[in-house]
C-alpha cells in the first residue's frame, strides 16, 4: 500500500470551471492526497492512498461529474478524440443547417410577406420544431452541461446559454397560450440561434484541443525496433521488448543504441545528444552508461542491459511530459473570470425586473407602470433580459484576438500554438534558456587558433590533414573552419584513432598527432610552448586540441558551441522588459558561466541532469513567479511542459516542438522577445473585445428590464458586438486606448 499517482485523460472539459470542478470533488473526498488539472490538455493526475480508495472509485467521481474517461491507450485516445471531433462536426452541421432554415423563414416573413410578426400557426410551429430540435438535438449536450454546472452550484457559459434558449423558449410557449402579443417567432428563433453559435464555438476549441500530440510516439520511435542479443550460443536478432535487465547486446558504429546499459566491452564515442542535449559526444569505455536513443559513432561496443520498459530514459521523459502536461498551473481565462459575476448577475436581474412589474404598479398604482400586477410585462421583461444576456461576441473575443496576433507573429517566425501564451506572457517574470542549441549553435565549430611554432594557416591546414578521414564531431568543426577560410589540406598517408584521446597520422612524411592536451604529453611532447594558452582557453568554456608535427607543438585550437549572433541583443531586451533571464544548462559551471558572460546572462543554472530540469522550473514557480522556458532538446520537453510558457526552437527536435505552447521558426533567439511583445498586445485587445461584448449585452439587458425591448433587438446586439469585435481585432484603433507595444526586429 501506498500514495501512488494516476493520470486519467478526460473528454468533455470546457472551462477552467470544469477544472475547478474536479478539484473540488477530488479535494472532498477522502483518501486523494493531491490533485492536479490541466484543461488544455484535458488530464487529469491524482495522488491518493491505495489503502482507502481503489482507481475504479476516482473514475467514478469524474463520472458522476459528467466526464468521460478515454482509454489509456495511446492509438485508442486518439481515435476516441477523432471520433469526439466528427461528433461535433456532425453536431454543428445540424444546428447550423436548422439556423439558416430559420432565418430563411424570417426573411421570408419580413422581406415576402411583409410583415415583422407571424399570424401564422404553421410558422409558430415551424420555428418552434427547429427550436426543440436544435436544444435537445445537436445542443443537448450543452443542456447536460448546463444540468451538471448547476448541480454543483456553478455558474458558467453553459447555464447562461441554455438560460437565454429556455426563455426564448418559454417566451414563444407564452405567445402561442398565453400572451398573443408576444413575438413567438422571434423567441422560437433566438433559441435556434445562440444554441447553434454556442455548438460553433465549442466546435472551434474541440478542434483545437483534439489536435493529437505526436510527441511521445515520436520520442519512443527513436529507440530501434530490434537489438543484436549476444548470448554463448551467439548472436541473434530480438524484439527489444523481449531484452530482460542483464541481457547483453552488440552495437555497432552508426547504429542507435536500444536499450540504457553499461559497457562491458568496447570503446566508442557516444552521441547522447538525445538526453543531455550537449553536442560534443561523450567518449565511452567499460563501466560507463549508455541511454537507449544515443547514437555510437565510431567502435563497436558490448552494452549490458540495465532498465527496460517503464524504467528505461525515454519512457521515463515520455511519462514526465505527460505528467508535467497534467501538472502545468491551472489558468482562469479571463472571460471566464468576468462570467462568475456576469452569469448570475443577469439571473438576479431577470427575476428582480419580473418582481418589479408584479410589486411596483401594485404598491404605487396610477403612474406609467400601470395599475396591479403587470404579468405580461414582468415576463417580457424577465425574458428579454435572460435573452439578451448571452453575449454571442464573447465566444469570438478571445480568438478573433489570438487569430490576430498569431497572424502577426508568423510575419515574424512566431507560430503561437496556445492561447494562454497570450494570455500569461505579459505576467512572466522569468525566462529560463537553455545553453546549447538555444543561446548557442548546438554545433562544434573552432572559436581560437593559437599559432606557436607556425603560422595559423599552416596549424589549421596540418589538423584538417591529420583529420581528413575521421568521423569526429570534433574533427567536422576543424575540417569546415578550414573550408570556410579556404586553407588547402591533403589527405593523410596513414591515420589512426586512439578514442577518447585524439590521432596519429603521417601527412606528407611528417608525423602529426592531434588531441587532448593530457595526451600529448604522455606521447612525449613538451606542452610548455603553449604557456597559459591551455587554461586560457579551458577557461572560455572550450575544448583545447593540441597538434604536434614531428614532436613539437606548433598549435593550439579551442573548439565550443557558437553563440548565436542575436544571443545577446535578445537578453538585453529580456532584461530592459523588467524579465530575469536564467540560463540552465547540463554542461559544467565553467563553460557555462564563460557563454553566460558573453551574453550577459547573470543568474546561471549548471550541471543541471535531463529529469532536474523540469524540477527548477517547478521551484521558480513555487517561489511565485511566472516563467517560460526556452529549449530545443528532447531533454528539454518535460521543463517546456512545465513551465507557464514553453517556447521550442523551431531547429530543434519534434519533441520539443510539440511540447511548447510557441515554436520560433528556425533558429533565431530573438523571437522570443517578438513574441512576448505580440503576446501582450494581444491580451489588451482580448481584454478590449470582452469589454465590447459585454457592454452591447449589459446595455441591453437594462434596456430590457423596461419590458419594451423586441427579441429580435438580441440579434440586432449579437450582430453590432460582433462586428465591434471584428472591427477591433482587424480594423485598428476602434476601441483602442493607445498604441501597440512596439516590437524589435
Amino acid at each position: 500500500m501506498g500514495t501512488p499517482r494516476k493520470r486519467f485523460d478526460v473528454g468533455g472539459m470546457s472551462c477552467s470551471f470544469c477544472a475547478e470542478s474536479i478539484e473540488k470533488a477530488y479535494g472532498r473526498t477522502g483518501g486523494v492526497e493531491d490533485v492536479d488539472v490541466s484543461l488544455a490538455h484535458e488530464e487529469v493526475l491524482v495522488r491518493y492512498d491505495d489503502a482507502i480508495l481503489s482507481e475504479v472509485e476516482l473514475k467514478d467521481t469524474l463520472r458522476d461529474l459528467g466526464y468521460t474517461i478515454r482509454d489509456p491507450d495511446r492509438e485508442k485516445r486518439f481515435e476516441e478524440r477523432q471520433a469526439e471531433l466528427a461528433d461535433g462536426k456532425r453536431r454543428l452541421l445540424l444546428a447550423g443547417g436548422a439556423s439558416i432554415v430559420t432565418a430563411g423563414l424570417m426573411l421570408w416573413m419580413i422581406v415576402v410577406l411583409g410583415r415583422f410578426e407571424s399570424t401564422s400557426l404553421a410558422m409558430d410551429l415551424v420555428t418552434l420544431g427547429l427550436a426543440l430540435g436544435t436544444m435537445f438535438g445537436p445542443g443537448r449536450y450543452i443542456l447536460d452541461k448546463a444540468y451538471n454546472s448547476l448541480r454543483r452550484g456553478i455558474f458558467n457559459q453553459h447555464v447562461l446559454l441554455e438560460a437565454g434558449a429556455f426563455a426564448g423558449l418559454l417566451g414563444g410557449f407564452l405567445g402561442l397560450f398565453v400572451f398573443p402579443s408576444f413575438p413567438t417567432v422571434h423567441f422560437f428563433a433566438v433559441s435556434v440561434f445562440i444554441t447553434a453559435y454556442h455548438v460553433l464555438s465549442e466546435y472551434t476549441s474541440l478542434l483545437v484541443r483534439t489536435r493529437a500530440s505526436q510527441a511521445v510516439r515520436r520520442l519512443l520511435d527513436l529507440r530501434p525496433d530490434t537489438a543484436r542479443r549476444v548470448t554463448d550460443a551467439g548472436a541473434e536478432e530480438v524484439p527489444i521488448d523481449e531484452l530482460n535487465v542483464g541481457d547483453r547486446v552488440r552495437v555497432t558504429p552508426g547504429e542507435t543504441i536500444p536499450v540504457d546499459g553499461t559497457v562491458v566491452d568496447g570503446e566508442s564515442t557516444v552521441d547522447e545528444s538525445v538526453a543531455t542535449g550537449e553536442p560534443i559526444p561523450e567518449e565511452k569505455r567499460p563501466g560507463d552508461d549508455v541511454i537507449g536513443g544515443s547514437v555510437n559513432e565510431t567502435g563497436i561496443l558490448l552494452v549490458e542491459v540495465t532498465a527496460t520498459g517503464e524504467d528505461a530514459f525515454l519512457t521515463q521523459i515520455a511519462r514526465e511530459i505527460e505528467e508535467a502536461r497534467a501538472m502545468k498551473p491551472s489558468i482562469i481565462r479571463l472571460a471566464d473570470r468576468v462570467l462568475k459575476y456576469f452569469v448570475p448577475g443577469v439571473s438576479t436581474i431577470a427575476v428582480l425586473s419580473f418582481l418589479f412589474w408584479i410589486l411596483v404598479p401594485t404598491v404605487v398604482p396610477g403612474t406609467l407602470l400601470g395599475t396591479g400586477p403587470q404579468v405580461r410585462t414582468g415576463a417580457f421583461a424577465a425574458l428579454a433580459v435572460l435573452v439578451l444576456g448571452y453575449p454571442c461576441a464573447l465566444g469570438m473575443a478571445t480568438p478573433l484576438a489570438l487569430i490576430r496576433g498569431g497572424g502577426k507573429a508568423a510575419n515574424r517566425g512566431v507560430l503561437m500554438r496556445s492561447g494562454d501564451a497570450f494570455q500569461i506572457f505579459p505576467d512572466v517574470d522569468h525566462i529560463v534558456l537553455d545553453k546549447t542549441g538555444t543561446i548557442t549553435a548546438g554545433t562544434p565549430a573552432v572559436a581560437e587558433v593559437v599559432a606557436l611554432a607556425a603560422t595559423e594557416e599552416d596549424v589549421v591546414a596540418t589538423a584538417a590533414s591529420a583529420e581528413a578521414f575521421s568521423e569526429h564531431p570534433l574533427a567536422d568543426a576543424i575540417l569546415g573552419y578550414a573550408d570556410e577560410r579556404g586553407v588547402e589540406y591533403v589527405d593523410p598517408d596513414s591515420f589512426d584513432s586512439v578514442t577518447g584521446e585524439g590521432v596519429l597520422a603521417t601527412v606528407e612524411g611528417t608525423e602529426v598527432l592531434v588531441g587532448k592536451p593530457g595526451w600529448l604529453t604522455t606521447e612525449g611532447i613538451n606542452l610548455s610552448a603553449a604557456g597559459d594558452g591551455i587554461e586560457r582557453l579551458q577557461q572560455q568554456g572550450l575544448t583545447v586540441s593540441g597538434i604536434a608535427r614531428d614532436g613539437t607543438l606548433v598549435g593550439l585550437v579551442g573548439i565550443g558551441d557558437e553563440i548565436k549572433a542575436d544571443a545577446a541583443a535578445t537578453v538585453q531586451r529580456t532584461t530592459d522588459a523588467g524579465i530575469t533571464p536564467v540560463m540552465i544548462t547540463g554542461d559544467n559551471e565553467r563553460t557555462a558561466e564563460a557563454v553566460a558572460a558573453e551574453v550577459g546572462v547573470d543568474q546561471v543554472m549548471a550541471g543541471v541532469l535531463p529529469d532536474e530540469k523540469r524540477d527548477e522550473i517547478g521551484r521558480l514557480q513555487e517561489g511565485g513567479h511566472r516563467v517560460a522556458m526556452v529549449g530545443d532538446g528532447i531533454n528539454d520537453a518535460p521543463a517546456l511542459t512545465q513551465a507557464d510558457i514553453g517556447i521550442a526552437i523551431g531547429a530543434g527536435t519534434d519533441v520539443a516542438i510539440e511540447s511548447a505552447d510557441i515554436v520560433l521558426m528556425g533558429d533565431r533567439l530573438g523571437g522570443v522577445m517578438d513574441a512576448y511583445g505580440i503576446g501582450t498586445e494581444s491580451y489588451r485587445k482580448t481584454r478590449q473585445n470582452l469589454l465590447a461584448a459585454f457592454t452591447f449585452n449589459g446595455v441591453g439587458v437594462a434596456a430590457a428590464t423596461t419590458g419594451l425591448v423586441h427579441p429580435a433587438f438580441a440579434m440586432i446586439a449579437m450582430v453590432l458586438s460582433v462586428t465591434a469585435v471584428l472591427a477591433n481585432s482587424f480594423g485598428g484603433r476602434l476601441l483602442a486606448g493607445g498604441t501597440s507595444p512596439p516590437t524589435s526586429p
